[in-house]
């Protein structure tokens, strides 16, 4: 059983992100393992995390949704959690995979605020209402409850499903720069995502964090601060400006990606160092979407798409679907407007990521399908 839940813990960590652009949801861990009532299992278990993912990525209705994870300390050492988990627990905080305060207080509320990022809890908050009125706002504020074969996600206010909402002013200022943490080594403003860690020979190269995914700061009296060490941030100069685009393919989102400032990124089949799209494909897309077919450039606050394939690329205007709007580059680049699709085959299509909110998948791949017990894996609807 140990092995089965190790399988599960490495599936649910693989969609843990503090990348503000990826991020779809925050939620506090030291919460989300105590709700016992979703699997009448162990006062506290990190399975429960992946219940939650699940429903997440149901209601979104899309596979691999990021979430934002936040821990107070004190889980790392909870006696409640297997030795196991709470090894799991430690790596993802060396990592940077997750963030780990002293204690919570509202830090899970201003990460929302700075990112405008709904919230995943039980709790109302009613005591940070005068801080953070959006809590009343619908789908900011999403409750976890027994659902059928697992979680479900009820909106607090006004029904529907988690929604994004925009940053706050102060959030849009302190994400514009980069920070560093004086304590050494820090995961989140120190390297690249925690490369002094013990564990830091273990991470696969898709947990390499991209420049400028930095975390948000957290703010004591108006001055940014490590939500970890607590101590006063140097600015360390100007954030890259990043896109985050998805890829949809036969009208699924199966791939949130982001494209950095100065860091041209290729899409393909399968291209070295690039996104790849091989396994989505039917025979025939393949054979038309070259190993690297467009490469996607942000300069100047202008995204642009070049044409990199051997059979050309399509541009759909504004998103429209009608043929005769349709427009062919080969070898060519063109930027990109806010609404615009670019067409790699029929049916694949790659654009802004908040132009999509809505995935398409009738039932995500569960982070759960190595659970060990049938209590934990999602029953399909009927």
């Amino acid at each position: 059983m140990r092995f089965e839940i190790s399988k599960v813990l490495d599936a649910i960590e693989r969609r843990l992100c503090v990348d503000p652009a990826m991020a779809r949801a925050v939620l506090d861990l030291s919460e989300i393992v105590r709700y016992q009532d979703l699997d009448q299992g162990r006062p506290a278990s990190m399975l429960r995390l992946g219940m939650v993912v699940d429903a997440l990525g149901r209601q979104l209705a899309e596979e691999d949704v990021p979430v934002y994870v936040v821990l107070p300390r004190a889980l790392l050492s909870d006696a409640d959690l297997t030795s196991n988990e709470r090894m799991v627990a430690r790596r993802w905080a060396d990592d940077g995979l997750v963030e780990v305060v002293p204690q919570m207080n509202d830090r899970v509320l201003e990460i929302a605020d700075i990112l405008g990022l709904p919230v995943l809890s039980r709790d109302r908050f009613e005591g940070f209402r005068g801080s953070y009125p959006w809590i009343g706002d619908p789908g900011r504020l999403v409750a976890p409850v027994v659902g059928h074969g697992g979680a479900a996600l009820v909106a607090r206010v006004g029904g529907g499903q988690a929604t994004a909402g925009p940053p706050s002013q102060a959030g849009v200022r302190l994400m514009s720069r980069l920070w560093r943490c004086p304590e050494n080594p820090c995961a989140s403003f120190g390297g690249a995502g925690g490369g002094d860690s013990f564990f830091a020979d273990l991470r696969q190269p898709e947990q390499e964090a991209r420049p400028g995914a930095q975390p948000p700061p957290t703010l004591r009296n108006g001055t940014p601060t490590c939500p970890r060490h607590g101590a006063r941030l140097t600015d360390a100069g100007p954030r890259p400006a990043a896109e985050a685009l998805a890829i949809r393919v036969g009208g699924v989102v199966r791939q949130r990606f982001v494209v950095v400032e100065n860091e041209p990124l290729e899409v393909g089949r399968a291209p070295d160092g690039g996104i790849m799209l091989g396994q989505w494909l039917s025979d025939e897309a393949r054979k038309w979407i070259s190993r690297a077919h467009v490469r996607f450039d942000l300069r100047g606050g202008e995204l642009s798409v070049t044409d990199v394939s051997t059979n050309g690329t399509g541009i759909r205007p504004g998103g429209s679907m009608d043929e005769d709007d349709r427009l062919i580059i080969k070898r060519k680049t063109r930027v990109l407007e806010p609404n615009d699709l670019v067409e790699l085959y029929p049916g694949v299509h790659v654009g802004r990521a908040r132009n999509w909110t809505s995935g398409g998948v009738a039932d995500p791949v569960s982070v759960l399908t190595d659970a060990p017990t049938m209590s934990l894996r999602v029953v399909p609807r009927s």
